[in-house]
């Protein structure tokens, strides 16, 4: 009997590190995952709709306002289709959100609806990664079931190299394997 295809639903938000995501969307698919991106306003600054689109050949997510195609809420239909929600790169505003149960874009609500394991591949400046208020957020997050792979030590956008780089392409697939078994 063939295996069902898994659904990742890709959440990507704005980072210099959302460049990744494009990478990301296509080792998915090489992997045999179906891909289904949620771009937030801030992502948008970084990559763009047409270019994820291509990537997943499926139809990316960037408002939660547009019009559905057929009837059905975006924010639960898009919960609903997915095996795994993946936020990378999550910064530290998108984790700031979830930890505080703010839900006012169409990627904190799609993940408030969802009952499916979420990874957080988090991407940010080292200083803004080592905030107490970060570090608390993080922690909340895995108290309640959220699972994070990295940050690693690397190049960041300031110049410097230090924590806060997003993990490995190839280490975010295999975590989110392990985590759809």
């Amino acid at each position: 009997m063939k295996k069902a295809i898994q659904t990742v639903i890709l959440g990507v938000t704005g980072s210099i590190a959302a460049y990744k995501a494009c990478e990301l969307t296509n080792l998915l698919k090489k992997a045999g995952f179906d891909v289904r991106v949620v771009l937030t306003k801030e992502a948008k600054e970084f990559v763009t709709a047409l270019t994820m689109q291509t990537l997943s050949k499926n139809k990316v997510i960037t408002d939660m306002f547009e019009a559905p195609e057929a009837w059905d809420p975006v924010h639960t239909s898009i919960a609903a289709q997915g095996d795994i929600i993946l936020i990378a790169p999550a910064t530290a505003n998108i984790i700031a959100k979830l930890a505080a149960g703010i839900c006012d874009d169409i990627l904190t609500c799609a993940i408030f609806a969802s009952d499916r394991p979420v990874l957080i591949a988090p991407a940010m400046n080292d200083k803004m990664y080592g905030h107490r208020i970060t570090r608390d957020n993080i922690a909340r997050l895995k108290k309640i079931g959220y699972h994070f792979i990295g940050p690693i030590k690397g190049h960041l956008a300031c110049g410097c190299d230090a924590m806060g780089h997003i993990a490995d392409t190839k280490d975010i697939i295999a975590e989110v394997k392990r985590l759809v078994k």
